[in-house]
């Protein structure tokens, strides 16, 4: 037990580094940290019935006549439907059809389950109508044909307690081509690992509140990316849907294709106190509505020089919810969040549009090639690299609300860069002269090293020259001259101890120390003589 009479996790001091560093800035206040999948919503497809002749090469290896369309797939989903889990619902009276889509469906069955006190198994199947992708008979010329269009059919939603995955649903389309979808949580998930080890925990809504063991916790949750999710998917495919691949006919030889339609990756820091996270919390969140755009886009992994007609548009809203403050920064279709609930504070990412980000890996259509920068793929395959691109984004991002903890007074922070020191590396007494902060060539230097897309990539001596030169120099001699007088910039910061170079590269980091620093040096710069007095008073 520490001295504030809280059990902290030793595992804290091996979190990755950017991570130990929010937390030697607040580890005295944080129980524990939690990183992993929150919410997961896979898609199942028979991938060759999307295709655009998909449908007609279906009838025609079933000689289904083009006029005869309607009929047959009518009683392929009649079929569909009888051999479903509504019957053996219906016996348990835990089957209702709703007529609206605004129902919230996860309320619904959440009252089956306490109405008959279910633990574990089936909750109930709830039938709706819903806009769906599928088909319809189509007359151009007198000549029928079928095509895929959006429409609305009937959809069969399965409610479980898994005894691995917990709280849980499969989605079946009735109607051809037999989407699915399954949703499932990673807390959950963590709740049923925790109770299967035997290990104490406090626990509120999708929030584990506290654990007696937060390495454990984190090894467990750590397991669903050895997940052999096709599967586990594939079991409940056979559960919801028995009669695929038989009402196929002669394709009854496809197979469901699993795709992630969206993840939710949280990083939940536990606080010992919810009034130390309260006072944080505003001050993360009045930092986070000053980001701009650039900034929020560098958090998400996008390097290089950002122009002003970006494709990816970024938004930012703020609002108080019942558990606490929630700021929202949408870029395009993805979103990364910052809230608290209790005594969690969490940082979520939320990945819709996966075309947005990057994976190194090699072409689709040659597995054994060479590998390069892709686009990241949808499929399963691609999950482990979507759950270590998230954790980046989570760490980029308390990294930089750790810069708010700052407590020393600007005179405190000036003084030691006001005063030549020893160059590094050096075995000379030889020194390098002293920072002015005020001075507009120093202050310049300063806002480029912090700028966020040196979080990812680290800077070097070019990408200095780019900012400090917006204009390209077309002259050999001029393009030497930066260059050298940028190595001798790169020699006094490094020799301030505000940047520390990456071994066996020609890269420099900024330190989260240095970001706190620099961030409260511009922000006392920018402020005008009426808020320095309101705030002395």
């Amino acid at each position: 037990m520490c001295g504030d009479g809280v059990s902290h996790d030793p595992s804290l001091r091996q979190q990755g580094t950017p991570m130990k560093t929010f937390l030697q800035r607040f580890g005295g206040l944080v129980l524990g940290v939690l990183s992993g999948f929150d919410r997961l919503v896979f898609r199942g497809k028979l991938c060759p019935l999307y295709a655009p002749e998909g449908m007609n090469s279906y009838l025609a290896a079933n000689k289904v006549l083009r006029k005869h369309f309607e009929k047959h797939v009518h009683e392929v989903t009649q079929q569909v439907l009888a051999a479903s889990l509504i019957e053996r619902a219906k016996a348990r009276d835990r089957f209702e059809y709703l007529n609206s889509t605004n129902i919230d469906k996860d309320g619904v069955a959440r009252s089956y389950a306490k109405k008959h006190r279910v633990s574990e198994g089936l909750v109930c199947v709830l039938q709706c109508v819903e806009p769906c992708w599928s088909y319809a008979l189509e007359s151009k010329q007198q000549v029928l044909s079928v095509r895929g269009k959006p429409r609305k059919c009937s959809h069969l939603y399965h409610y479980f307690i898994d005894p691995q995955l917990g709280w849980m649903y499969v989605r079946l389309q009735t109607w051809f081509p037999f989407e699915m979808q399954v949703y499932v949580n990673g807390r959950e998930w963590l709740a049923r690992s925790l109770d299967r080890a035997g290990l104490k925990y406090r626990r509120s809504d999708n929030k584990i509140l506290w654990v007696e063991d937060w390495s454990r916790a984190q090894e467990l949750l750590d397991r669903q990316l050895r997940t052999n999710w096709p599967r586990l998917l594939d079991a409940f495919q056979r559960q919801v849907h028995p009669l695929h691949p038989s009402h196929l006919g002669k394709l009854a030889h496809l197979h469901y294709n699993w795709t992630v339609h969206q993840s939710e990756w949280a990083t939940d820091v536990a606080f010992a106190a919810r009034a130390e996270l309260a006072k944080w919390m505003a001050a993360w969140q009045r930092q986070a509505m000053n980001y701009d755009s650039a900034e929020i886009l560098r958090f998400l992994g996008r390097t290089g020089r950002l122009q002003s007609n970006c494709p990816w548009p970024v938004e930012t809203e703020w609002k108080r919810l019942y558990e606490g403050l929630r700021i929202k920064h949408w870029v395009d279709k993805n979103a990364l969040k910052l809230y608290d609930h209790l005594n969690i504070g969490r940082v979520e990412l939320t990945i819709n549009d996966v075309e947005f980000f990057q994976v190194y890996r090699a072409a689709q259509t040659d597995p054994e090639g060479p590998k390069d920068w892709r686009v990241m793929r949808r499929s399963v395959a691609d999950l482990h690299r979507r759950a270590e691109v998230s954790q980046k984004v989570n760490e980029r991002y308390l990294e930089a609300m750790a810069t708010v903890k700052e407590t020393r007074t600007v005179k405190e922070l000036v003084e030691p860069l006001c005063q030549p020191v020893k160059e590094p590396g050096k075995k000379a007494e030889r020194k390098v002269r002293a920072l002015n902060p005020w001075s507009p060539e120093d202050a310049a230097l300063l806002r480029a090293i912090t700028d966020p897309k040196w979080m990812v990539t680290g800077i070097r001596n070019r990408d200095l020259v780019a900012v400090l030169y917006p204009m390209e120099a077309n002259d050999a001699t001029e393009k030497r001259r930066r260059s050298a007088r940028v190595t001798r910039l790169l020699r006094l910061l490094r020799g301030h101890g505000l940047l520390h170079k990456v071994p066996k590269t020609h890269r420099y980091q900024i330190s989260a120390h240095t970001r706190s620093i620099v961030a409260a040096l511009l922000a006392a710069a920018a402020a005008n003589a009426a808020e320095l007095t309101a705030q002395a008073a």
